[in-house]
């Protein structure tokens, strides 16, 4: 797949931007908070209808306008594309496919797919479980699109279901009849969720393992255990339902003292260990950087053998945080297999033949100028 442009309109610090793609390269390089990440972060909406650095849209809208607009044409196997998603300060996103507009988010996904690594995925060792959830899921709606709608489903009944909880601690009488609904609800879209996750790992995993071992010399072994908060061994749909009601039943004194859900997959844990050790834990900041990046080439990789094409790279100023060796790896890996867009705050952290192949752009607040290199 190929981008072959990219047209922004009061996004973030840019009035009017527009990008045209010739080479498999990319490098976007000026100091720091001049709107570099955020040409990325325009690419990473349109392929996860998500942002990495803000969940509310009106921090993606310049100041002063109302809406923003971020457009790009594509070249795909299958034959052409063009996206054009709308971000309004409030109200409803909209989103358009070869100029048509389409209600579901499900049919927006899967149309560009890129995998984004900036210095802020070093959260997914060093964070909390939830930035590790963020991430698969993340990665799970490029692969199934449908994943978003399901997702989505799932925290709505979550909400409710807290709601109903919440008069509970309250002091008011939980109708019974309403909780075992929204249990039968949870435990459905818990089940497609939790399945779905153990799935795409058990794909990852080998993947993420090769690249590990590669990058650190065959001296380390890498683990991810999926530790789902209701626990199951048959992949049985039906019989995973029974397990999250049993354990509503079980946690049903706590949830209703608490006032919130204790069950279900927005409390699981994904375990990242290297050689029988957590890497959260004990993990020094160079075997961190090497999973991290060996999720990532994992990620690609993933991408590539399901969608049937090379995904885009996002590189978010993230060479600054390697060492040579990793850079070498990472750089290595690309070549020209897969179009890549760079931030960087230097150029000498490329070699001469990545500079050679590359368009490099100076940007500096908001405005993006070519820079030609002497040959």
């Amino acid at each position: 797949m190929h981008l072959k442009s990219l047209h922004l309109r009061a996004f973030r610090n840019y009035s009017e931007q527009q990008l045209e793609f010739q080479a498999p390269k990319t490098i976007l390089v000026g100091d720091n908070a001049q709107g570099k990440s955020n040409l990325l972060e325009a690419v990473e909406l349109l392929a996860s209808l998500k942002s990495h650095r803000t969940f509310r849209d009106r921090d993606l809208v310049l100041e002063g306008a109302t809406s923003a607009m971020i457009t790009a044409q594509l070249d795909r196997r299958y034959g052409p594309a063009e996206m054009r998603l709308r971000l309004p300060v409030t109200g409803r996103r909209s989103y358009q496919v070869n100029q048509e507009t389409v209600r579901r988010q499900a049919d927006f996904l899967g149309v560009l797919n890129a995998v984004q690594f900036s210095c802020l995925d070093l959260e997914l060792v060093r964070g909390g479980p939830d930035s590790r959830r963020q991430w698969l899921d993340t990665l799970l709606i490029q692969l199934e699109p449908l994943y978003a709608h399901i997702l989505a489903q799932y925290q709505q009944v979550l909400k409710q279901r807290n709601s109903l909880l919440k008069q509970s601690r309250q002091g008011q009488v939980i109708d019974p009849v309403a909780l075992a609904l929204w249990d039968q609800q949870l435990a459905e879209f818990g089940t497609h969720i939790s399945r779905r996750r153990a799935r795409a790992l058990t794909r990852l995993l080998p993947l993420a393992q090769d690249w590990h071992q590669r990058i650190s010399g065959h001296q380390e072994n890498l683990e991810i255990n999926y530790q789902p908060n209701v626990p199951w061994q048959s992949d049985d749909p039906a019989t995973i339902q029974q397990a999250f009601l049993a354990k509503f039943s079980q946690r049903r004194i706590a949830e209703q003292q608490l006032g919130t859900s204790v069950v279900g997959p927005h409390r699981d844990e994904i375990v990242l260990t290297i050689n029988q050790t957590p890497a959260k834990a004990y993990g020094s900041q160079g075997q961190q950087r090497t999973l991290v990046l060996s999720l990532k080439l994992a990620e690609l990789h993933l991408l590539e053998t399901i969608i049937g094409e090379p995904p885009l790279l996002l590189l978010d100023d993230v060479l600054a945080e390697l060492d040579l060796h990793r850079q070498g790896q990472l750089l290595a890996a690309i070549e020209d297999r897969f179009q890549t867009l760079i931030t960087t705050t230097h150029l000498n952290r490329f070699e001469p033949h990545w500079l050679r192949s590359a368009e490099i752009y100076q940007v500096q607040q908001g405005q993006l100028t070519p820079l030609e290199l002497a040959r």
